[in-house]
């Protein structure tokens, strides 16, 4: 019997390439029905690109899926907001904010425009220092419109206990004779109402008080019973007021028409308008160099006197020059410096405090811890001309003695691509082909037997 030969080197078994390439599904054919084309996919939107960290790997908010492609659910992840006072407007629109406030509401609580005025004189001072709560020069008064059944007079507060900036009775803001122009600010004394038929007036407000010669007398009428009379009273007569004012002054008012008007309204005089020596007071219809204005019109009056913004004035005063700026009480000018000193400690304060207690975004708040800790690990790394040398030395990474060579952050790894949008594999050969060699036939029987003959 032949001996069947032994397996030529050829007939080594083909290796894992080759059981691959056989493997692999055959090329299409070719033909009418080949170049039939798929019908195109359906377009969808780009997938993000993937964000990764420093170790290397991949986030976990924005992870897909291999089996089906879809993103899994981001976790409770921060997201940081901006913030209006990180503008470096913030603080300036702030401030014209609580400016336009502030206006605002003293216009809705006044009823007038402009709400405030300026004391510009030391008419209405309880003598020549500040006295808080007083209306003293570079004083802001607030005018508020009333009606004038709401106004009281002097000798009226002085009966029923109604005081305002330290004394009796309502200080009005008013145009004298009615010309618009800068007001005077004094205090309302008595309501006189004109009588046509004997020219002359009646002072209905000292209706029940003391007069005359009884002791603690409010006032006095000389000329009519018991000098005491209240009801047309005319050139003949005059009425006297006594101990008036902080300082206890006599205002002597003179019933002449021609002083006071052919008119019903008030006798006005300021807090700190008097003489002196004799203690008289100078009333704003006095006559004799001191006449401001006739009876004050209830249309002339701008407002009453609602509150006050003490010392602020003074500023405007003082810039604009004005001759009365000299008559500002010393004291002003400290408690203005002090206030604004105070304003300006208390804001910084306000800020700390409020930054302290942690009232800013607590998610803004991990995002600065989280820039803060990079920043120092940054500043850790090496230098950016020793990184520099590093990429340009990549033999350096095979020599395991070489640290610095090896400290190079790896590369990324390439993004994963879904299973069902990936295409078909297709076999890559590398370097020469490699020869196929076809196997021989085995010997047919017939052969064997003439070989063995």
């Amino acid at each position: 019997m032949a001996r069947t030969p032994p397996p030529e080197p050829d007939d080594e078994p083909e290796s894992e390439d080759e059981d691959e390439e056989e493997e692999s599904p055959p090329p299409p054919r070719r033909g009418p029905k080949a170049r039939a084309r798929t019908p195109p996919a359906k377009p969808h939107r780009p997938k993000p690109i993937r964000k990764w960290d420093r170790d290397g790997t991949a986030a976990d908010d924005e992870m897909e899926s291999e089996d089906d492609g879809e993103k899994s659910p981001p976790k409770d992840r921060p997201r940081i907001f901006w913030r209006a006072r990180d503008s470096l407007y913030f603080a300036p629109l702030v401030a014209l904010a609580i400016v336009i406030l502030l206006v605002v509401s003293m216009y809705a609580y006044t009823g007038n425009w402009p709400p405030v005025y300026v004391v510009e004189s030391d008419s209405m001072q309880h003598g020549y220092s500040d006295v808080l709560g007083i209306i003293n020069t570079g004083d802001l008064v607030l005018a508020q419109r009333i009606a004038n059944s709401s106004i009281t007079t002097y000798v009226v507060g002085a009966r029923e206990g109604y005081s305002t900036y330290g004394e009796y009775g309502d200080v009005l803001l008013y145009y004298a004779n009615g010309v618009v122009s800068t007001p005077i600010i004094h205090r309302a004394i008595v309501w006189l109402q004109w009588v046509p038929a004997v020219q002359g007036y009646t002072a209905y407000g000292l209706a029940g008080q003391p007069c005359g010669n009884a002791t603690n007398a409010v006032y006095a009428t000389p000329g009519t019973r018991d000098d005491c009379g209240l009801t047309d009273l005319t050139n003949k007569n005059t009425l006297d007021l006594y101990n008036v004012g902080w300082s206890g002054i006599t205002v002597d008012i003179a019933l002449e028409p021609s002083i006071l008007g052919n008119h019903s309204g008030y006798i006005t005089i300021g807090d700190n308008n008097f003489e002196r020596n004799s203690l008289v007071g100078e009333y704003d219809q006095g006559g004799l160099g001191f006449d401001l204005s006739q009876l004050v019109e209830p249309g002339w009056i701008v407002g009453v006197a609602r509150g006050m913004i003490p010392w602020v004035g003074a500023l405007k005063l003082w810039l604009e020059g004005s001759s009365t700026a000299s008559e500002i009480p010393p004291q002003s000018w400290q408690f203005l410096g002090l206030s604004f000193a105070g304003i300006i400690l208390l804001a910084f304060g306000l800020h700390y405090a409020l930054r302290a207690e942690g009232v800013e975004d607590p998610r803004r708040k991990e995002h600065e811890e989280e820039e803060a800790e990079e920043y120092e690990h940054r500043e850790g790394d090496a230098s950016r001309a020793r990184r520099l040398l590093r990429a340009l030395r990549p033999w350096g990474r095979g020599d395991p003695d070489d640290e610095e060579a090896n400290d190079v952050d790896d590369p990324p790894p390439r993004r994963a691509v879904p299973k069902s949008k990936a295409a078909p594999p297709v076999p890559v050969r590398h370097g020469r082909p490699r020869p196929k060699v076809r196997r021989p036939d085995k010997h047919r029987k017939g052969d064997d037997d003439e070989d063995n003959d």
